[in-house]
Parts: structure tokens; C-alpha cells; sequence
């Protein structure tokens, strides 16, 4: 559980409340239907407004040949700003099945 704090702040006659995390930023975590499957994108702050990303795929009957037991696949050369994480890591799942059942006619 996070902890938080709470400050408050009077200012003419209305009264601001603040609340903070004092932990980092949790996880973000998007789900991607493709082809019979699901891609699970998953993304961890790094620095400032960007994400290291990772991403595993479920579903299907032949999910051993992908990743380690279909565990979670980091992408290279990141961080990633938050919008160009999950196009990575869809376009690479994707990419991924496309390997697993041959091309979509």
C-alpha cells in the first residue's frame, strides 16, 4: 500500500487539500487484442515523462516459442515517452505472432 501525505492550504475562503505519493509512480499497463491473442504492455517510469516498456503475449496453444516460457519481453533502446512505449511494444507483439502463425491474408 502507498503511503501518503496529505497538506492543506487556506486560500481566500477555500480550502486545498493536497495529496502526495511519497513512492514512486506505479506501473502503467495496457492490454492488446491481436490476432487471438492478448499483448500485455507493461510500463515502469524511468526519468522524467518517460518509460523503460515490457511486454508479453498470452493466449494461443504454441505460446512456448515465445520468450522465456511467454515471459516478459523487455524492449531495447528505451526509455520511451509514454505514447511511443506502447506503440513499440504493440508493434513488436504483434510482430511476434505474426512469426507464431505465419502472415495475415
Amino acid at each position: 500500500m502507498q503511503a501518503r501525505s496529505v497538506a492543506a492550504q487556506i486560500v481566500g475562503s477555500f480550502l486545498l487539500l493536497f495529496v502526495c505519493n511519497d513512492q514512486p509512480e506505479a506501473s502503467m499497463r495496457r492490454t492488446i487484442a491481436y490476432r487471438g491473442f492478448e499483448i500485455h504492455v507493461e510500463l515502469t517510469p524511468s526519468a522524467d515523462d518517460t518509460f523503460n516498456v515490457t511486454f508479453q503475449i498470452k493466449g494461443g496453444t504454441n505460446l512456448k516459442v515465445l520468450g522465456a516460457q511467454g515471459g516478459r519481453i523487455p524492449l531495447r533502446n528505451g526509455p520511451f515517452t509514454e505514447r511511443w512505449a506502447y506503440l513499440v511494444a504493440e508493434i513488436a507483439g504483434q510482430a511476434a505472432i505474426d512469426v507464431l502463425l505465419g502472415p495475415v491474408h
